[in-house]
């Protein structure tokens, strides 16, 4: 599942549908331990590299129809023959920007001139000199969303073309799977102070540049802030960014939208900052929720990706619930995938290139024995959504679900939080109420032909998680009438006198599902 695994790093996919708003419109690296130079531009010459790109469509179609379906997806899986194939004979100033940067070949220096402002970008640290080529040293990459076209900066994609070296470990991570996730999950409605916690390259304040008043970034690693900065002033857009580890930038301030993908990689404790947080286990998970719960406005919402432990004797459900109780925040956890110990070190070390490496083997057996001494035997990734409500009685969702899923499901999001502030009544207010059946729900009855009636009816979503539930007749009554017409306490007593049943028992046994049914999406007030 494209969550867990770490991200690919080919083509840069559209970003996900956020709504228009308010602010502002490597050849792969040894791990010499020296943290490079940030590259450095002043505004002047972000303007004029802006312009540049904007001249030659440097963008997101421009990009994948200059290389075909066939090239672009070798691509998207890190291959760039078939791109080079399709741009060594094209003279265009587009061509020449996608060797540069998406492919990540040298390019002619006498190529580049016409199209870039090569001496600026050559002192500013963005491309170097390779003889009579330039190559690029840091990436500026097209990225889009159904509003307009931006660029993300970042360190170059390591393991392009099978060429695997070990990661440096203060790599600034590019766009991904991961950052795509968030992105869509990402509550996007229009909010005041928005915070961006390990903002890494920049993408999350893009996104939230779109509906959010005051943005305020942060990382602990100052390569990442002068990458992120970069993408931000070369998008034009105005970020607050901060250096510090966690919340320590921000203590005591509030916030009425937190979206973070912090480095949340379950282990002894790494050191490449873009996946290894300092501390072991699943600290960083933990941290990011309990403590960004108190960072929260009221009615404030945090939504992370995150990693857990299953424990030996410990319910997942349990481990993570007890970092949810002490928010006292609106709470939905949803696991999506897990992960064996063994196959996810596997996985992590091939990530940051040290499968093969010659301390692969010790590494793999210090993970591996970590795992085994504190009774690991899973590793469970997810999303948490929280929501500062104010309540003593927050409502509280964990769930496993690794089934598809419809994105965006940042609409889905901020409706759950809605429908359970709705359903915060007690009985009585519930049954004067008035329900509608959801958008795209669909009711499918499951039988043998010819038969009278269905052995089973189905309800079905046809967007967001696209649950699926069995009905009774009752059930199926009952979100038939939903119409708003009648309230619910009038369907469920009309129910009981076509089925000729007691109204009273009719309502104890049909209220709890109602909640359900409301909870789950499938109707609403």
């Amino acid at each position: 599942m494209d969550q867990l695994r770490p991200p690919e790093r080919g083509v840069t996919p559209s970003a996900p549908t956020v709504p228009s708003g308010r602010n502002g419109s490597r050849s792969p690296r040894q791990n010499t331990g020296v943290t490079t130079p940030h590259p450095g531009l002043s505004d002047d010459d972000v303007v004029r590299l802006r312009e540049a790109l904007a001249a030659a469509g440097y963008t997101v179609d421009g990009v994948r129809d200059l290389l075909g379906a066939r090239a672009a997806a070798a691509l998207d899986r890190n291959e760039t023959t078939p791109g080079r194939l399709v741009t060594d004979g094209d003279g265009s100033a587009l061509a020449a920007l996608t060797r540069l940067w998406s492919l990540q070949a040298p390019v002619r220096r006498a190529e580049l001139e016409p199209v870039l402002p090569v001496d600026t970008l050559l002192a500013g640290g963005v491309v170097a000199v390779d003889g009579a080529q330039l190559r690029a040293v840091v990436d500026v990459r097209p990225y889009a969303d159904d509003v307009g076209d931006w660029w993300v900066v970042a360190d170059l994609t390591p393991g392009m073309d099978g060429h695997r070296a070990p990661v440096p470990e203060d790599h600034v991570l590019g766009l991904n799977a991961a950052s795509s996730t968030l992105a869509q999950l990402t509550v996007r409605r229009p909010a005041g102070r928005a915070l961006d916690l390990g903002t890494g390259c920049g993408v999350q304040a893009l996104h939230l540049a779109r509906h959010c008043d005051h943005i305020v970034s942060t990382d602990v690693s100052p390569r990442a802030l002068a990458l992120a900065s970069l993408t931000a002033r070369l998008n034009g857009i105005d970020v607050d960014f901060r250096l510090g580890s966690l919340f320590q930038p921000v203590a005591g301030e509030r916030f009425d939208l937190i979206a973070t993908n912090p480095p949340f990689v379950v282990s002894p404790g790494g050191s490449h900052v873009y996946r290894d947080g300092g501390r072991s286990g699943d600290e960083i998970s933990r941290r990011v929720v309990v403590d960004g719960a108190a960072r929260l406005a009221d009615g404030g919402i945090l939504q992370s990706l995150a990693n857990w432990m299953h424990v030996r004797g410990q319910s997942w459900q349990e481990r993570v619930g007890a970092w949810v109780a002490a928010t006292g925040c609106d709470a939905w956890v949803i696991q999506r995938e897990v992960e064996d110990p063994a196959e996810y070190v596997e996985l992590w070390l091939r990530d940051s290139g040290e499968a093969g490496s010659p301390g692969y083997r010790e590494r793999y057996e210090t993970w591996l024995r970590w795992f085994d001494d504190n009774d690991v035997d899973g590793v469970g990734f997810g999303w948490v959504a929280l929501r500062r409500s104010g309540t003593s009685d927050p409502a509280v969702r964990i769930e496993e679900w690794p089934h598809a899923v419809e994105q965006p499901l940042g609409p889905e999001v901020a409706a759950w939080f809605d429908r359970a502030r709705a359903l915060r009544v007690d009985d009585a207010a519930l049954l004067a109420s008035r329900l509608v059946v959801a958008d795209h729900l669909a009711q499918e009855q499951v039988g043998r032909p010819g038969e009278e009636d269905p052995e089973h009816i189905v309800l079905r979503q046809r967007r967001g998680l696209l649950r699926a539930v069995d009905a009774g007749t009752a059930e199926a009554g009952f979100v038939g009438a939903c119409d708003g017409t009648l309230t619910v306490g009038a369907i469920i007593d009309a129910l009981a006198t076509v089925l000729s049943v007691d109204a009273g028992e009719l309502r104890a046994d049909l209220l709890p599902r109602v909640r359900d049914l409301v909870r789950d999406g499938f109707l609403r007030p």
